[in-house]
């Protein structure tokens, strides 16, 4: 049988187009592993500037390269970085929340003045300044952005487990003889679900802008790897000559971070029993005696 959340999260209209859109990014991106139309790396002068026609269909650039191939690559890409920003930041997440709401008080204390210096830094500033150093990589995208929202997850999420803490079935749980590891796993963790849920997808939604954004400044993926944000540098240099090729590595991006949003959203209403109870209260017909 279906679970409650996943049934409501089907019937939400927002909660539908977010998963599809999320499901056939996911598959295009294992698709691209195997095959794509043409080798998006290969240049092609002959047909520079091709307009979208059966062979390609979204045309091809300046150098020749089929556009449809390449964004199909960058998908793996825009993939890579929004899963691996959002396990770090899931890691950084719960350690730091859990650390700032179950320990002793003064390890509280430090871990609310760390989260507050580490938050007022913006994240593509931070990747900026480690690529600086480090140089323009993946995985400096993916560690700035999960280490940004990491922080901002714990802030969100610390007041919370702070709450739940206090409930009745926690410190009955305590009583029993749980330990805090083992009321954080099966009491508070799954209760403070719905707000950490939005958080994460809001994460990996920022982690595509973040990409995108880096490698059109040259601060993320590098040039052998196909990006959406290297493809877009490339293209709009030419955007009053060829404007249709800029349009569709930009709405590739716009339609992946709408549709995590859209899925996170639609989760948390999913996934939060104080909003189902609301709805349910909400379609209950009135009967009149």
């Amino acid at each position: 049988m279906m679970p409650r959340w996943l049934r409501s999260l089907v019937q939400s209209a927002t909660g539908r187009f977010g998963l599809i859109a999320v499901a056939v990014i996911a598959l295009v991106a294992l698709v691209s592993v195997f095959w794509t139309p043409f080798n998006p790396l290969a240049a092609d002068i002959p047909n520079r500037w091709a307009v979208p026609s059966w062979p390609h269909l979204l045309g091809t650039d300046g150098t020749g390269r089929d556009i449809l191939s390449l964004i199909m690559a960058g998908t793996r890409t825009t993939v890579f970085v929004s899963v691996g920003a959002g396990i770090v930041a899931t890691i950084i997440g719960i350690a730091l929340a859990a650390l700032g709401a179950l320990t002793m008080r003064w390890m509280r204390e430090v871990v609310a003045v760390l989260v507050d210096i580490l938050i007022a830094f913006p994240v593509l500033i931070i990747a900026m300044m480690i690529s600086s150093v480090w140089g323009g990589s993946l995985w400096v995208v993916i560690w700035a952005v999960g280490i940004g929202f990491g922080v901002n997850i714990a802030r969100v999420t610390r007041p919370e487990l702070r709450r739940v803490q206090q409930s009745d079935f926690v410190l009955a749980g305590r009583a029993s003889g749980l330990t805090n590891s083992q009321n954080l796993l099966r009491h508070l963790l799954p209760n403070v679900a719905p707000v950490f849920i939005v958080q994460l997808s809001w994460s990996m939604a920022v982690a595509v802008l973040a990409e995108a954004g880096l490698s059109y400044l040259g601060f993320g993926a590098s040039v052998v790897e196909p990006s959406w944000g290297i493809l877009l540098a490339d293209l709009q240099r030419y955007i009053s000559v060829h404007p249709l090729s800029v349009v569709w590595p930009g709405l590739a991006i716009t339609t992946t971070v709408l549709a995590l949003n859209l899925l996170g959203d639609a989760l948390r209403e999913a996934t939060d029993p104080t909003l189902q109870h609301r709805r349910a209260e909400t379609h209950t017909p009135v009967v009149v005696a």
